[in-house]
This record gives C-alpha cells, sequence and structure tokens, in this order.
C-alpha cells in the first residue's frame, strides 16, 4: 500500500506562539504514527513564492494521514496554529 503525506508550507508570524501548536500537533502525530521527513531548516526557492517553512510528514498510508488531519487532536493543533502562523498543507498519496 501507497504511503500518505503531508505537505505543508507556513510562515510564521509568531514563533512563541507556533510552540504552543508543536505542542499540540505532538498529540495527533503520535497516535497517527508520523514521520517528519522534513521539517522546517535550510530550503532554496526553486519556483513561486515559497514559504519560510516546509514540512513534508509520512504516514502509513493516505488513509491514515487524511484521519490525523480531520482528528480532534489535530483540529485542536489547527485552531492555535491558524492564529500564530500562514500557510497550506496537502495531503498525497505515495507511489
Amino acid at each position: 500500500m501507497p504511503k500518505g503525506y503531508w505537505i505543508a508550507r507556513v510562515d510564521v508570524r509568531d514563533a512563541e506562539g507556533y510552540k504552543d501548536y508543536v505542542a499540540a500537533s505532538k498529540l495527533a502525530f503520535d497516535r497517527f504514527g508520523a514521520k517528519f521527513l522534513a521539517r522546517g531548516g535550510a530550503h532554496e526557492k526553486a519556483e513561486g513564492p515559497g514559504r519560510g517553512r516546509n514540512v513534508i510528514i509520512e504516514f502509513e498510508s493516505l488513509a491514515v494521514a487524511h484521519d490525523c488531519y480531520h482528528s480532534p487532536e489535530y483540529q485542536r493543533a489547527v485552531a492555535i496554529r491558524q492564529k500564530v502562523a500562514d500557510g497550506e498543507i496537502v495531503l498525497v498519496e505515495g507511489i
């Protein structure tokens, strides 16, 4: 079965507040077996406007990635993140 991935691109407006999101989201990530492949760090904007923070998270399947995003645990974290950061997340099936 193909893996599932979250690809997130984020601009953090409030670094201290973002720490609360990271702590809250850990509950969902632990529950759904998230594996971080990229989490911030150095990056190059090859095309397009880009974002300051780029994250790739691997899950056992696209269904698990979906369930994690829509879980009550992660939705509580989303409410925090949206107050302190702008960005987008896309869920993608691997090959």
